[in-house]
């Protein structure tokens, strides 16, 4: 027989995880406790190594990257990431890029999106387009 969980633990496993990237460790602080009232399960990593750590142990449904270099070098370790952790093709979002017009969402490859949102709300709008088809999925694999 198997012991009951209580609702909070089935809840938390159920929700997405989000894995968040960022050097400044207090603006990464902000984004996890932004997301995590949104719903979403956060896990925080601060370089690249504790990222696919991370990414290893939690799968996270979306990786969210904001670190300060440059778009070329954000997008490269981002890939590299994403493959490293064998994440698939899970969403990858690449925060506040100075060289994008504020409030532009880009895709810029297949699953990689550049954004600059005016605001939060902007941004959790875009975790839910991009997380509504994993949620769907695992609606239907447990029914």
């Amino acid at each position: 027989m198997r012991p009951r969980q209580d609702e909070s633990t089935v809840e938390q496993e159920q929700r997405q995880i989000i894995l968040v990237l960022d050097d400044i460790e207090e603006t990464a602080c902000l984004i996890g406790k932004m997301l995590e009232a949104t719903g979403y399960c956060v896990a925080l990593a601060r370089t690249e190594e504790d990222a696919i750590m991370k990414a290893r142990l939690q799968s996270p449904d979306l990786f969210l990257i904001s670190l300060g270099l440059g778009p070329e070098l954000l997008l490269t370790t981002a890939l590299r990431i994403r493959q490293r952790a064998a994440l698939q093709d899970i969403a990858i979002v690449i925060f506040s890029v100075p060289t994008i017009p504020e409030g532009a969402e880009i895709e810029i490859d297949k699953n990689v999106y550049v954004t600059r949102p005016d605001n939060f709300n902007q941004l959790r709008e875009l975790f839910h387009r991009l997380l509504l088809p994993a949620s769907k999925g695992a609606a239907k694999q447990n029914a």
